[in-house]
This record gives structure tokens, sequence and C-alpha cells, in this order.
């Protein structure tokens, strides 16, 4: 996400000194790709949302928290495909709007793509507080819901204009972001099955206790499920087990928040 952070900062100092040229050139302009303007398939993720420099920075940082606290969760792959799903669906929205009869007058942006990184972290973190305005405390899972709905309304007002293809650029960052939390969010949860009594009660085995019980018996007590290494490699490493995922599951300090949940 830093690139990214970096090629907007960049973009933005040549804005000033070229009075906007550089972004003319760069933008994602559907027109121009047909023409024969093909880096403006990639540049565009480049270009700043605003001229301002106070929004353009405060924008950029939040961006760049979110991203980093993605791929610290998520692992760099899986943050990249997410962020790259989000670009493809833009480029492919972009292209289509190529054939309308407004595409010497379309632009394309990244702005509802970098808006699913919100949707994604608020969905992960929904009791996070972010402050509007620097005062208002607000937490993750109202304000994502608010842009839920404004991303809506955007969607609704260009299909009652009868423009499929803009309603479509909106809708790409709720797609992406669907693609990656509908089990989440809509995974059917099946009620648990009633005990079955029997006549002779057996005593309960903790399963956590019983799995460090056979690691003692090989000579150490954690062991990292990602890179094999074990407290009587490093001493002085921390282990801890991971709440979300199915079983339990011992990873060591470096990879903690850097792994793919088990389900």
């Amino acid at each position: 996400m830093k690139y990214i952070v970096f090629g907007n900062i960049a973009v933005w100092l040549l804005d000033m000194i070229s009075g906007g040229l550089a972004s003319l050139w760069l933008s994602f302009i559907p027109s121009a790709v047909f023409y024969g303007q093909v880096w403006r398939l990639v540049t565009f993720v480049f270009v700043p949302a605003t001229s301002d420099p106070l929004y353009l920075g405060l924008a950029l940082l939040m961006y760049y928290y979110l991203g980093t606290q993605l791929e610290q969760i998520w692992g760099s792959t899986r943050f990249t495909v997410f962020y790259l799903l989000g670009m493809v669906l833009t480029i492919l929205c972009g292209l289509a709007l190529g054939f309308s009869p407004f595409r010497d007058l379309a632009v394309v942006n990244m702005g509802y793509v970098n808006l699913s990184l919100f949707l994604a972290f608020a969905t992960l973190f929904p009791d996070a507080q972010f402050r509007i305005y620097f005062f208002i405390p607000i937490r993750g899972k109202w304000l994502a819901l608010v842009y839920v709905v404004l991303i809506g309304l955007d969607v609704v007002k260009w299909l009652r204009a009868g423009q499929f293809l803009l309603a479509a650029v909106p809708a790409v960052s709720l797609l992406n972001w669907l693609a990656f939390f509908w089990d989440d969010l809509f995974r059917s949860k099946k009620p648990a099955p009633a005990p079955v009594r029997r006549k002779s009660e057996q005593k309960p085995v903790n399963l956590r206790t019983a799995q460090q019980q056979v690691q003692k018996q090989q000579g150490y007590l954690h062991k990292c499920a990602v890179c094999g290494i074990t407290d009587r490699d490093d001493r002085n490493m921390e282990f801890r087990y991971c709440s979300k995922c199915q079983g339990y599951y011992c990873y060591c300090a470096n990879h903690i928040n850097n792994h793919t949940h088990v389900e």
C-alpha cells in the first residue's frame, strides 16, 4: 500500500508543477485508452482524488493505516489479491464505458476501491472507533453502514437514470468486499446437535492440554504451525494460540498475525 501512497504524493507534486497536466495524462479516460494510451490502465491508481493538500494527506494516511493493518492480518498475498481484484473490476467497468455514448466524458478512479479497504477493516474490527472531524467518535460498523448506504444510493441513482454502466462503477467496491467476506456475513450457523446421554459418563478431555502433553513427550511444548519453530529451538520466542482458527493451532510471534486462518 505504501507504493500507492507514495505514487499519489508524487503525482500531486507533479500536478503542482505542471498545473494539473500530470493527472490529466495519467487518469483512466476510456476513450483515451482506446486511442492507444494503454498506460492509463495502470497509472490511474496513482492519481490523487483531490488537489487539496489537507484532505489528500488525511486520506492517504487513512489508506496507509488500513492497508498495513489488513496486510498484517491477512498476509501480503491475500491483501494484494483483494486490492488487485478491485482494480481489475474497475478497469473492466471503465473499458465497458468506452463503448457508451458519453465515453469522451467518463473518467474512472480508484475512489470506491479505496473505500472497500475501510469496509474490510470495519468488518474485521466492527467496534474500532474513528473520530469524524477529529472529535466525533463513531464505531467502525456504523460508519461502514453509512458508506454502504451512500454507495447503494449512487448505484440506484444511475440505475434510475438508465446508466447501467455508470452504476457498475460504485458497485464494484461492494462486489470486491462481498467476495472476501461472504462466508463471514451470510454463513448459516447450524444448531449444535443435542448431547447424547450415555450410561457411563467419561471424564472430559481438554484438547489443548492433551496436545501439550504429547508435544512435551516429543521434547517441546510449543511449535509454530507455519514455520515449525519450537520453544526448544528458541527459548526466548513467544508462542500463542489463534482464537480464529478451528482447532488449537499454535503460532510464533512472527506468524500469530501473519497466517491464513484454518477453517
